[in-house]
């Protein structure tokens, strides 16, 4: 599986961006997801989303400025995010999950993708 994320870019507080996220293969995936990484900092958790189904996951940080969705048919996530803040800064990745069960978007992910960098200035 090989992942291609997208749409990164400049912008000012409060600003919205869309990030995408292409899939080579879908197989065996069983959800996908977004992750960032701040400048000296960890690697965090973003948001999830189920491959099948509407199942949906938030860290507490983006709950209600950002919304995961996907199109199956087109092999593609995205996360939209709307008043983005100066601490959203970060090289967005995009994984999928070969996990199983309800807490697979709590299991390492199997495939990553290069990263999109977001900047959100003041």
């Amino acid at each position: 599986v090989q992942l291609q994320a997208s749409g990164g870019g400049l912008v000012q507080t409060g600003d919205s961006l869309r990030l995408s996220c292409v899939a080579s293969g879908t197989r065996g995936i069983a959800g996908m997801g977004w992750f960032r990484q701040a400048p000296g900092k960890e690697r965090e958790f973003v948001a999830a989303i189920s491959w099948t189904g509407s199942s949906t996951y938030y860290s507490d940080f983006v709950k209600g400025r950002f919304a995961i969705s996907r199109d199956n048919a087109k092999n593609t996530v995205w996360l939209q995010m709307n008043g983005l803040k100066v601490e959203d800064t970060a090289v967005y990745y995009c994984a999928s999950s070969l996990a199983a069960g309800s807490s697979w978007y709590k299991e390492p992910f199997a495939y990553w993708g290069q990263g999109t960098l977001v900047t959100v200035s003041s």
